[in-house]
């Protein structure tokens, strides 16, 4: 251990601190913590062929499995390649550590190609930034990013490793550092929240590790026994779904039916959510979706032990012993005609695998998932939380290899999945059990919509133009066979529906492309 150098003494700290997978996409001056990965073994390394694949899979992987992976980064290029979808996960609450190799220090100072201010690109989208300085240096840093990352809810973590510092010896495995107590809430607000909870007027908005299975049960509990409204936060990293399960609607995404769908509360308890807010500013719409005269009451933001909340306010409310209630198993039957967002949710709803992970980028189609969905076999539910496209396929690939034994499932528009068409590949060369589903309407659909928000009635060819993905249009099924991914196109309900069952038979990942 004596003769270790900087790259042999991360790896050897990450693994300490408890990180098992490291998703890479190496250059050269990160080539000593690639042989360092080759010959210690407990670290997992999954290659992608593109940085924001990797950021986006160190996303999903927290998201299942509540514990964080490192990303390897090939300088600024690289990390500011990834940036989209740390900028997703730093949303989500996800902890990423980014490991992100750097020109040795003598090197700086020559200004060659690749030098860049990678600090810099990194503090918007990380909560804790370090450069190693020495060889003796980096396990400990390593130890520092891992606790920085784990810290609830989950941060992001930049650690550079300049080249020198990885291939000089002296390393020493940093000693792991535990992680803090979380805290609950005030005993004051938690007072005036549940004297807030009371009748139709009244919302117990929900966000973060609120939408647990048990959390939702206590949610539940309060919302019977006050008469409340239960609903979440639009996106959400993590949500707990199906028959047997509490459900919990979401505020509406279009700014007309968030603000008619929350005008009717006239107090909102927050509990690890925040405030609704629109995504955008409109001419003439409100930016804040409430109604102006409710009396908000933050009870706990996403940082506090969110289930210990819940049960403490649905003590205070005396609902320990309210029944909850639950969704309803879906009664089955037989879609045809063809695929339209109502035919689509409805086979969706239908055919959602037992214990299945939903990472959701539909944003257009998949606007009539959700109640489609909510009697579905149990699953978890994972949407885009920072709205930069292109996260879905590559945080699947993440939620895969957290959890192995799970069916993944895919929900993506063309548009979005064209952001990171890469992650097919490493789907396909680690054999990860992913179901692709993309929803071809061959143009931005959303911003259509966009247009018109913004009071563009009626745009001209240019603008049209410039939201098709036409001329030429995009074989999904070659782009797929291309990088190893079966895959095959339907138009109707019956044949997406034979589709969905067919690939949960086979192992592996397959793609369905859905034209509509």
């Amino acid at each position: 251990m004596s003769e270790m150098n900087g790259a042999e003494s991360l790896v050897h700290s990450l693994i300490e601190s408890g990180v098992e997978v490291c998703f890479t996409n190496p250059g050269t001056s990160e080539m000593h913590f690639v042989a360092a990965l080759d010959h210690i073994p407990g670290l997992r390394s999954i290659l992608v062929l593109f940085e924001g694949v990797a950021t986006g899979a160190a996303d999903g992987y927290w998201r299942m499995a509540r514990k964080p992976a490192s990303t390897l980064l090939h300088l600024g290029p690289g990390l500011a390649n990834g940036i989209s979808n740390l900028h997703n996960a730093k949303k989500a609450g996800s902890g990423v550590v980014n490991i992100v190799g750097e020109h040795a220090s003598t090197h700086i100072e020559l200004d060659a190609p690749l030098t860049a201010d990678i600090e810099g690109l990194a503090r918007p989208v990380s909560h804790w930034v370090h450069t190693s300085t020495s060889a003796t240096d980096v396990g400990a840093d390593a130890a520092r990013a891992v606790h920085a990352a784990s810290t609830v809810p989950g941060q992001i973590a930049t650690l550079v490793l300049p080249s020198d510092t990885a291939w000089t010896l002296g390393g020493a495995i940093g000693p792991t550092l535990p992680t803090p107590d979380l805290e609950t809430c005030d005993s004051e607000v938690l007072d005036q929240a549940a004297a807030a909870l009371a009748g139709p007027d009244t919302l117990l908005l929900l966000g973060g590790q609120a939408l647990t299975e048990e959390a939702l049960l206590l949610a539940g509990k309060i919302a019977a026994h006050t008469g409340c409204a239960l609903l979440s936060e639009w996106s959400n990293a993590r949500m707990e779904r199906g028959a047997g399960r509490v459900p919990v609607g979401r505020v509406p995404y279009p700014i007309d039916l968030a603000v008619e769908r929350l005008s009717q509360f006239k107090r909102i308890v927050l509990v690890g959510a925040r405030a609704p807010i629109g995504f955008f500013a409109y001419p003439g719409k409100p930016a804040v979706l409430t109604n102006p005269d409710a009396e908000i009451t933050a009870l706990a933001g996403a940082d506090r032990d969110l289930q210990s909340v819940l049960q403490s306010l649905c003590a205070r409310v005396g609902a320990q012993n309210a029944r909850a209630h639950v969704a309803e198993p879906l009664t089955r039957f037989e879609v045809t005609g063809p695929a339209t967002p109502e035919t689509i949710a409805t086979v969706i709803g239908q055919t959602i695998p037992h214990n299945a992970i939903v990472v959701d980028e539909s944003i257009t189609t998949g606007r009539a998932f959700h109640p489609a969905t909510l009697g579905a076999a149990p699953h978890t539910w994972l949407n885009n939380c920072g709205g930069s496209i292109g996260y879905s396929l590559s945080a699947a690939i993440g939620a895969a290899v957290a959890c192995p034994d799970r069916p993944v499932l895919t929900l993506t528009g063309d548009g979005s999945a064209l952001y990171m068409p890469q992650a097919l590949w490493t789907m396909a060369r680690e054999n990860l059990n992913i179901t692709v589903v993309i929803f071809a309407n061959r143009t931005y659909e959303i911003l259509r919509g966009e247009l018109t928000n913004v009071g563009v009635q009626n745009p001209g060819p240019r603008a049209v133009d410039m939201l098709t993905l036409q001329n030429p249009h995009v074989d999904w099924v070659a782009q797929a066979n291309s990088m190893g991914v079966p895959g095959c196109t339907v138009e109707t309900a019956e044949d997406l529906e034979a589709e969905m069952l067919r690939t949960q038979e086979v192992p592996g990942p397959h793609l369905i492309e859905v034209l509509l």
